[in-house]
């Protein structure tokens, strides 16, 4: 009988453990942290390799935080009221709009989200305003089966999703205030030989539903509640959907045709240039120039998995990036991009296909 019992009483605590897994975050980040970058594929590549912004210690869980917070009462929030911060969305892009506050008045505010939701920044640039964590694991989708539960924590290196998230945040400043994007790049560890021993790193989809969910979470860290984020995200809508982008040639010069006005175009081609992982070094919205590196891609290069790198050296024969400018140019209703060089000339090289082909594959 007491065998019995003990039975039971594992069989009951296995299903309250299920649930409460059904039920909780699914979301829960852990930073890669000081591991070698898992970067590729190194034509549209993040090319800041600075280091004197990393944070010392270990990575906080999206769920210790809010343990955290709902221990200590009191703290003040950085809006008074859901009408200064608001989601917007024009076709497959949403955004954050603040009202009354600038980039600059917001940077710290963004910077402790993102290190509380888990991550690292691997590349901060207050000037711009644009900050981009590091790779992390979402821990949420490890299996919670009956040996994790009971050795997790003591082998939990040994468990993998083997996929891997970063995003990028970028703050534009507007005539009444700033507006707030975040763009994913995924990586997904896959299998190079038959007999399973050799694994590389290779892009996956951008998953435009963990961008909204940042954005919601990053609504509720300036100041708005939970029930508020998630009725803007779920209501947020209504929008025209997102036209269509083609590659032509005028001029004897690769471009992308957007049937949009500056303002979306300009917006969707920044969203754009993140989510691909180019390096913006500068913008001008007033010319409609954003000044980017680009690393011509190596059809004959292959980036080994996590433990080749971490236990090689890296090459020093890395090719070097070249600078160009990407132009947008609308008139009326419709827009141009363009790929201009470094000096700000008209450039129709194989480079500027390849990226006029990048920009138009994400925007359409």
């Amino acid at each position: 009988m007491n065998t019995l019992k003990r039975f039971a009483l594992l069989a009951l605590a296995a299903s309250l453990a299920a649930c409460s897994v059904l039920e909780s975050d699914k979301i829960d980040y852990k930073s890669a942290g000081k591991a070698p970058s898992l970067e590729v594929p190194p034509d549209l590549t993040q090319l800041s390799r600075e280091n004197r912004y990393a944070i010392p210690g270990g990575a906080v869980s999206a769920n210790a935080y809010e343990a955290g917070r709902a221990n200590a009462p009191g703290i003040p929030t950085a809006v008074s009221s859901i009408g200064d911060v608001r989601m917007e969305r024009a076709g497959n892009e949403r955004w954050i709009v603040v009202s009354n506050q600038t980039p600059e008045q917001l940077w710290d505010k963004v910077r402790d989200f993102w290190m509380e939701s888990g991550f690292l920044l691997s590349m901060e640039q207050r000037n711009l305003g644009i900050m981009e964590t590091d790779w992390a694991e979402n821990r949420a989708k490890l299996p919670q089966d009956v040996l994790r539960a009971t050795l997790g924590k003591l082998i939990d290196s040994v468990y993998s999703t083997g996929e891997l998230d970063r995003f990028r945040t970028r703050m534009e400043r507007t005539p009444n205030g700033t507006e707030i994007y975040i763009s994913h790049r995924g990586m997904v560890e896959v299998y190079t030989s038959r007999q399973q021993d050799q694994t590389m790193w290779q892009p996956r989809p951008v998953d435009p539903e963990l961008e909204t969910e940042f954005l919601r979470r990053l609504m509720v860290q300036l100041g708005v509640s939970q029930e508020q984020s998630r009725q803007q995200a779920a209501s947020v809508g209504a929008a025209p959907a997102a036209r269509s982008a083609t590659v032509a040639t005028v001029d004897g010069r690769p471009v992308v045709q957007v049937r949009d006005g500056f303002d979306r175009a300009w917006r969707r081609v920044g969203l754009a240039l993140d989510r691909t992982g180019f390096t913006v070094e500068d913008r001008d919205r007033s010319a409609g120039i954003y000044f980017v590196r680009y690393v011509t891609p190596n059809a004959d290069r292959k980036e080994p998995g996590f433990f080749g790198k971490l236990f090689s050296r890296s090459s020093s024969s890395a090719e070097k990036p070249m600078k160009y400018r990407i132009l947008v140019k609308s008139q009326g209703e419709t827009s141009t991009v363009s790929v201009l060089n470094e000096a700000g000339a008209p450039e129709s090289s194989n480079n500027a296909q390849r990226i006029v082909q990048v920009i138009a594959d994400d925007l359409k």
